[in-house]
């Protein structure tokens, strides 16, 4: 049974932020900042005007389907984090990225079940492959799917994480874990102020 829910942000900035709340210049400057040629948590920072359009468009895409599903957020933008340590978030970062990356674990304790959504694998990458159905690594199933707690509960109990008995044939670049949006940020909030 998985319990923590991990966030990974860039050493020496604030964990628990969303770019998509920013105006577009601050988002921008942020992610100029973030940007790290060759590390693969942090190259899809290149071009900020384009990643800050796509992801918002989904993030609308991910409160609408999230709702529906009886998901009740309390923000617009979610924040990320990942459900449980996949065998890729173990062996695909390279030393760029260990070297300018932490992570902060939660008790997934704190949040209510229409606290949170999921997507397999990175809600982008989910996406994009909902547009590229001709492609090898397109999986109806999953792909373009907004999931809730129980379904990804009762996914990891059947089959396990991505990269075990599925999800194995996803290309390194592609984030090949399970994400989880955060719609709350209030038990963040609470959690980092006992932290310190």
């Amino acid at each position: 049974m998985i319990n923590h829910l991990i966030h990974v942000y860039k050493k020496g900035t604030i964990p628990f932020q969303s770019l998509s709340a920013l105006s577009d210049a601050d988002a921008t400057k942020i992610m100029q900042n973030l940007y790290i040629e060759g590390a693969i948590f942090w190259e899809r920072f290149e071009n900020p005007a384009q990643y800050l359009k796509t992801r918002r468009q989904i993030e609308f895409r991910l409160r609408e389907e999230f709702i529906a599903k009886g998901g009740k957020p309390r923000e617009f933008y979610p924040i990320y984090m990942i459900y449980g340590r996949s065998k890729w978030l173990i062996e695909a970062p390279d030393a760029k990225t260990l070297s300018t990356t932490t992570e902060i674990q939660v008790p997934l304790s704190l949040f209510q079940k229409q606290d949170l959504s999921f997507t397999y694998p990175d809600s982008m990458v989910s996406f994009l492959l909902l547009n590229q159905k001709e492609s090898p690594y397109y999986l109806s199933d999953f792909h373009g799917k907004v999931f809730i707690l129980d379904e990804i509960q009762d996914l990891v109990q059947s089959n396990g994480l991505p990269g075990e008995k599925w999800g194995t044939n996803l290309p390194k670049y592609f984030a090949n874990y399970i994400e989880v949006q955060v719609w709350n940020q209030e038990p963040l909030l609470e959690y980092c102020n006992q932290l310190v």
